[in-house]
């Protein structure tokens, strides 16, 4: 049976700094009004899932800890500590409430591979269905710099786009996004359609012992979420009643996208997966009719307009397609391993069967898992996920 997520469903990230006190340990009141926002929100007819980092912090306390660590066994350790007394924390508040908690570990590999991705999509729907609050965090404890998301900011916005929820919520310690004034100071900015390096040239770069993400990552969370379609809201986490106040409609935080249930044209599940839950392992550079015919007439990518290959890579790899000049058109999943690709580019079909044999492929990239680039495609979707665009 295949599962659809309810229309309103809203994926709450809250980060490390909302939850825990200045010397890193978990903030009980904090947790409280987090529990009674999501309680609110349920009471308001939205359908809760729960993001949330604390897990170190809670593992610092478990451990007893003077400060956070800093080596990746020591950082898993604490995790793995402080991921049982996080989520024996949420239980008993939630239960307070009369409301059950699910745990859901997830790293960049299992939405990666397509079978993984369905479970983790499946299994998040059927417990919003059983009327229980998923409560999702990464898989520190077996996390690399290979599998790693990155942050929870890029995993909230993969779950919304995981299971296409219209609203995801990024709290924080400061509410929203403040644009520099000629006087030095700094104003809230309410709305941004689009993000742009503009707006990322005005996030104060800090270094945090507490957190991973800041403020640059929110806003390219965020904007993953608003080119698919949906919305995303940035806020201050620490006021008692933000997350009601944003589902109520109110002015606070700064959104970015569309406003919150305006009709809007959605990116094909698969083609999502196959731009933002995937990293591009090198790119493939196309002749000038090979870049016309993708963008105006949205064909596959054929070997005779390949005129050369970056990086190596297997087969079925997420790959860039960049002009002669550098631009950068779109991306998708290859047929051909790179060592391949060299060999057959710039060749027709019936040389590139010579070349390889019967079993050879007629696209480099078939169309179906080709997705164009933002400025190519009119609005239509990223070519990528948590690399800097």
């Amino acid at each position: 049976m295949k599962l659809e997520s309810p229309r309103r469903t809203l994926v709450v990230k809250v980060g490390t700094r909302v939850l825990v006190r200045r010397d890193g340990r978990p903030d009980r009141r904090r947790f409280e009004s987090l529990v009674a926002d999501i309680v609110a929100a349920r009471k308001a007819g939205w359908q809760v899932v729960l993001v949330s980092s604390g897990a170190i912090g809670c593992g610092m306390e478990a451990l007893k800890l003077p400060r956070r660590p800093t080596s990746l066994p020591d950082l898993q350790m604490a995790a793995a500590v402080g991921q049982v007394r996080l989520m024996t924390r949420y239980d008993a508040l939630f239960a307070e409430h009369r409301l059950r908690v699910g745990q859901v570990l997830l790293t960049h590999a299992d939405l990666q591979h397509r079978m993984r991705h369905l479970n983790a999509r499946n299994t998040i729907l059927r417990l919003l269905a059983q009327g229980t609050i998923p409560i999702i965090n990464e898989n520190d404890v077996v996390s690399f710099a290979e599998i790693q998301l990155g942050d929870n900011d890029v995993l909230a916005a993969m779950v919304s786009l995981l299971i296409d929820a219209p609203l995801l919520v990024l709290l924080t310690s400061t509410n929203g996004l403040r644009r520099p004034l000629p006087s030095g100071r700094r104003t809230r900015v309410p709305v941004l359609e689009r993000i742009t390096e503009t707006e990322l040239g005005w996030v104060i770069q800090k270094s945090d012992p507490l957190s991973r993400g800041g403020m640059e990552s929110k806003l390219r969370a965020a904007q993953m979420v608003a080119d698919s379609g949906f919305t995303a809201v940035i806020a201050d986490g620490r006021r008692p009643g933000t997350l009601q106040q944003i589902v109520g409609g109110d002015d606070i935080g700064t959104r970015i996208g569309r406003p919150l249930g305006e009709p809007v044209r959605l990116i094909e599940a698969r083609k999502r997966w196959i731009a933002y839950f995937h990293r591009a392992r090198g790119a493939v550079i196309v002749d000038d009719g090979a870049a016309e015919a993708l963008i105006r007439h949205r064909t596959s990518l054929l070997p005779v307009g390949v005129v050369g290959v970056e990086g190596t890579f297997p087969e079925g790899s997420l790959v860039r397609i960049k002009t002669r000049s550098g631009d950068i058109i779109g991306s998708g999943l290859t047929s051909y391993a790179s060592s391949q690709i060299e060999r057959i580019r710039g060749l027709r079909t019936g040389a590139v069967r010579q070349e390889l044999g019967s079993v050879a492929f007629d696209e480099i990239i078939h169309r179906d898992n080709l997705l164009l680039a933002l400025s190519t495609a009119g609005g239509a979707a990223r070519t990528t996920s948590t690399e800097k665009l």
